[in-house]
């Protein structure tokens, strides 16, 4: 999660521009769709400070992670307030215009500190924060030409074509689900029940930048489709993408996650165990306590807090600690690891833990890698 090499250099008289790494061309189109709004671009120093110290905009509205672009102190000083600075990719590409209002300095480690919880670089949104420069850039972006518009395109729905699908539809109700993983039980079960509830459901991958070792996009999309295919009654889900990259945040991550599908028209999002964690730096249900933290309809959105699901082979179906009285023998709990090991070795697991429609996408994924591997 390095950043790519920055240039800010004159291209005329009066143009200058930015390569972005990935984060930061996931955050330029989330900002161009409407996604993050409130936002309208890369935060002023008032806003950053009172979004990391208090999880609000300086103007009191909610918003739980800094969107920022960084440069270098010797490139800050190449620009001057009021540039248009052009926004390209790795391949040159111009994809924004950056209207430049402020360049300021930040404090890396209290970012970390509020943000992660943690200022260990082994934490990978820690590592990507200490990989910026020193010099933060904040100002409006004008959209040229989306980041990565040609990527998944049959699932690619902006916010403001979800909300008038939901209307067309007839749901006064939906509730968004977020995940980085495969899709398993114990997500269809917390699903199916949220559903119950509600008029529709709108399924919601995150397809942006993610860790080294998480399972591709385009397979995590089949995974869902095999499992709408087969499982779900079709006209009460959507699915689509969220382009959004991974900041690993835990708790925070959790309100911007409820915010994001918000924005896409969701009333209701699910928050489950450990929501947008990593390692052992947060509890497992500090993601859905952080949500008390503000005043009832502050956030317009519903969280639907649910705590971890298993199998329960006395019980014959999927439950919680809410619902099942059985000890744990009954309850059939692999961990992420010991499922990774059946796949790359071609071996289904269990029915109770994963579709078999699924697993056999998986099981094709991890052997095509393991193929490359050893070329």
């Amino acid at each position: 999660m390095i950043n790519n090499p920055i240039s800010i250099t004159k291209q005329n008289q009066n143009s200058k521009h930015k390569i972005l790494n990935r984060r930061e061309l996931s955050d330029l189109e989330m900002l161009s769709i409407g996604a993050f709004a409130p936002l309208e671009g890369f935060l002023g120093k008032k806003d950053y400070e009172s979004v990391v110290r208090n999880m609000h905009l300086a103007d009191g509205r909610p918003w739980p992670i800094p969107i920022t672009l960084s440069v270098s102190e010797d490139d800050a000083n190449n620009l001057n307030i009021g540039d248009e600075i052009e926004l390209l990719g790795p391949d040159s590409t111009k994809h924004a215009i950056l209207y430049l209002e402020e360049k300021y300095r930040y404090d890396k480690e209290l970012e970390a500190e509020m943000v992660y919880r943690t200022k260990e670089d082994k934490h990978p949104g820690v590592k990507a924060l200490y990989s910026q420069d020193e010099i933060l850039l904040g100002g409006k972006v004008k959209i040229i030409k989306r980041p990565y518009a040609d990527e998944l395109v049959d699932y690619r729905i902006d916010p403001i074509d979800s909300k008038k699908l939901f209307e067309d539809k007839g749901w006064k109700t939906i509730v968004g689900f977020q995940t980085r993983n495969p899709i398993h039980r114990a997500h269809e079960y917390i699903i199916k029940c949220a559903l119950e509830t509600v008029n529709g459901l709108f399924l919601h991958p995150l397809v942006g930048e993610t860790k080294a070792g998480d399972i591709s996009a385009e397979v995590r999309m089949k995974c869902y489709q095999v499992l709408i295919e087969k499982y779900f009654k079709k006209d009460h889900v959507v699915l689509a993408v969220n382009p959004a990259a991974m900041r690993y945040a835990g708790p925070r991550e959790a309100i911007f996650h409820a915010l994001i599908r918000k924005n896409y028209g969701c009333t209701h999002f699910i928050v489950g165990r450990d929501h947008a964690g990593v390692g052992s730096y947060y509890g497992t249900y500090d993601a859905q306590k952080i949500f008390s933290e503000f005043a009832e309809g502050e956030l317009g959105i519903t969280p639907l807090f649910f705590d971890n699901a298993f199998y329960c082979h006395h019980c014959g179906n999927y439950a919680t600690s809410k619902t099942c009285p059985h000890p744990k023998e009954n309850h059939l709990d692999l961990s992420g690891t010991q499922v990774r090991e059946l796949l790359q070795v071609g071996e289904i697991p269990p029915p109770e833990f994963t579709r078999p429609e699924v697993a056999q996408i998986l099981i094709e994924e991890y052997q095509a890698n393991l193929s490359d591997e050893g070329k």
